[in-house]
């Protein structure tokens, strides 16, 4: 027995975003006869609960109907985390008003500590040491809300 991963990653993604979601990533952790399929998602209200569970819901569904994983398997849905790093420009909305530390290509690779202002298609403006700087958003290398109390 095997398991096509490549496949089931194909099919969760088309599943979850007919649901309006995000498929931040899939791993596979584990053996065949031990699998743990970890899923992340994301969108632009954020995650909660139920959002998970309604995830999990159709993705066990579509495993078992398909018989996608024919030994046991653990599957865990989860939002990505605030120490993540941000991949898709719709994450960005929900953390307007927000510290970033943001690492960027413009003739040099450079990093910043900025405040997220406005996303405006793929253009996002961040208030970077008192001004206010636009930047595209495919120049991103990495970037990541930091958390303040």
């Amino acid at each position: 027995m095997s398991i096509n991963k490549s496949e089931i990653a194909d099919k969760i993604k088309n599943a979850i975003e007919q649901l309006g979601y995000l498929l931040i990533e899939i791993n596979f952790r584990g053996n065949e006869n031990d699998l743990v399929l970890e899923i992340f998602i994301d969108n632009e209200d954020g995650i909660i609960t139920s959002d998970c569970v309604d995830i999990s819901r159709v993705c066990g569904d579509l495993i078992e109907t398909e018989n996608l994983i024919e030994s046991k398997y653990r599957l865990d849905v989860s939002s990505p985390g605030i120490d993540r790093p941000l991949m898709y420009i719709q994450q960005y909305k929900k953390n307007i008003n927000r510290f970033f530390e943001l690492e960027f290509e413009g003739q040099v690779a450079e990093k910043f500590e900025g405040k997220l202002l406005d996303v405006n298609e793929d253009k996002l403006k961040f208030e970077i040491d008192k001004k206010i700087d636009e930047v595209n958003f495919n120049n991103i290398k990495s970037a990541k809300v930091i958390v303040r109390f």
